[in-house]
């Protein structure tokens, strides 16, 4: 019986199929296999690379630096800009206190205010080994590890080093007094910081 070229080309196919599919078996034995039962097909599952996902990096303390990302120009200079941020302090102080009352004790206001974001309060000078940073008073606008940066009421903007000076912070009648240096931390690290009730600055 002589089969169709299309049947044999199709015959050739299968044949030629099995034998990639199955290079393990001999041809004898695949015969045997198609007579009596189905083939199991071997599969070759590809190895995928996984690809290492690369995490941006913000930009190096030095590189923000050298943009100047953080200055503060001259036009902006103004203490009267910065009013309404001092509001919104106030109203932050208020709530994490839970309302601050005449019967507030002012240890928990203390010990809050050591752990808050300060930006926006009105930040003094009372002692300091320098004797022109005394009697400062402002507006902080930026605090790092190192500094108070203060604007002042006749718009001058002053940095005021932490070490070796003491500050008040008013808020509602309530006075508390900061150490500088035993506050020498960015303001992120200071939620998990445990500060003693009272510091020294040796004048």
């Amino acid at each position: 019986m002589t089969l169709h070229p299309g049947a044999q080309r199709a015959g050739a196919f299968v044949r030629a199929f099995l034998k990639r599919s199955t290079p393990r078996m001999s041809q004898q034995a695949r015969e045997d296999q198609l007579q009596r039962k189905a083939v199991v097909l071997e599969y070759c599952t590809r190895r995928k690379r996984k690809e290492r996902k690369r995490k941006s990096r913000g930009l190096s303390a030095r590189q923000r630096r050298a943009l100047r990302l953080f200055d503060i120009k001259p036009e902006q200079q103004r203490y009267s800009l910065f009013l309404p941020l001092h509001e919104l302090w106030k109203q932050y102080i208020r709530d994490l206190c839970n309302g601050l009352k005449p019967d507030t004790q002012p240890q928990l206001i203390q010990a809050k205010l050591l752990k808050a974001d300060l930006h926006g309060a009105i930040v003094s000078v009372t002692k300091s080994k320098c004797p022109s940073y005394v009697g400062v008073t402002g507006i902080l606008l930026q605090e790092t590890k190192h500094v108070f940066k203060i604007i002042t009421k006749e718009d001058r903007l002053k940095v005021i080093p932490k070490l070796n000076c003491v500050f008040t912070v008013e808020i509602d009648g309530f006075i508390s007094y900061i150490y500088g240096s035993k506050f020498q931390l960015r303001s992120s690290e200071r939620s998990a910081k445990k500060f003693k009730a009272k510091g020294t600055v040796d004048l």
